[in-house]
């Protein structure tokens, strides 16, 4: 049977994996954390969550976010610093240049580190001795540098990160409309912008700054993200919207 071999762990590594799939926005945008998603970003992951298929999420070097799918044709890949590695972290020198492997076998995805690393490989906070198998949002630290796991849209759904799969089975109200148009206004002409706040929502659909608070939280909870940390549900949901349709383009 796969599984995984534990070790020690070390304070940074607890601290590191103390959110199991939220990622820590105190430290967006460097290689080693994921740190949290622009609205833009997190459109990629839904996109690959629907794809279907296994898939990685990390960062480069130069801080931007990179999805790596397990294709079906492949059954290894090369994790280390070395720039030709199939993820290469390049950036980080607490990795070995041949560091951990990515391998399939069977029909399961597994994280092998047969003792190449010299600082190990972690999943969920355990050191891997040997191979690991990968479940959905497994967590992966190699050196200072985290890598999430997703099983793809066959996974069982987490409740606070679902996805509307149906559009057209989704019911708003007019001004809950306008309020998601305005919220995702900035983002939808421009993929470096963020969503809109509360007063611009306030004042572009006519509104209290609490009236506003008020439906998007009623939204939130709509579309499953009521329990998303604060700072995360306003580009998940965003993202949500613009990748599942649930407004059109001459709605802008």
């Amino acid at each position: 049977m796969l599984g995984p071999v534990t070790g020690s762990m070390t304070p940074r590594h607890a601290s590191m994996f103390a959110e199991v799939y939220n990622f820590m926005p105190a430290m967006t945008g460097k290689q080693g954390t994921l740190g949290s998603h622009t609205a833009p970003e997190l459109k990629q992951i839904i996109a690959a969550e629907r794809a279907g298929t296994p898939f990685l999420i990390w960062r480069r070097a130069d801080g931007s976010l990179q999805i790596t799918h397990l294709e079906g044709d492949r059954w290894r890949l090369t994790i280390g610093r070395a720039e030709d590695a199939d993820i290469a972290l390049t950036g980080d020198s607490q990795v070995s240049r041949t560091h951990a492997l990515i391998e399939r076998v069977g029909g399961e995805w597994t994280l092998l580190d047969d003792g190449l690393s010299r600082n190990g490989s972690f999943a969920n906070a355990a050191r891997v001795l040997g191979r690991h198998r990968l479940a959905d949002r497994d967590r992966l630290c190699f050196g200072s540098s985290e890598l999430i796991y997703r099983s793809g849209a066959c996974a069982e759904a987490a409740p606070t990160a679902s996805v509307i799969d149906s559009p057209a089975a989704l019911t708003l109200s007019p001004m809950q409309r306008r309020v998601l148009v305005a919220l995702c206004r900035p983002v939808h002409d421009s993929e470096s912008a963020t969503p809109a706040t509360n007063r611009e929502i306030a004042g572009e659909v006519h509104l209290s700054v609490d009236a506003v608070k008020a439906h998007l939280r009623v939204l939130f909870d709509r579309f499953g993200l009521a329990e998303l940390p604060q700072n995360e549900k306003r580009a998940r949901l965003v993202a949500t919207v613009l990748v599942s349709g649930v407004l059109s383009a001459r709605e802008f």
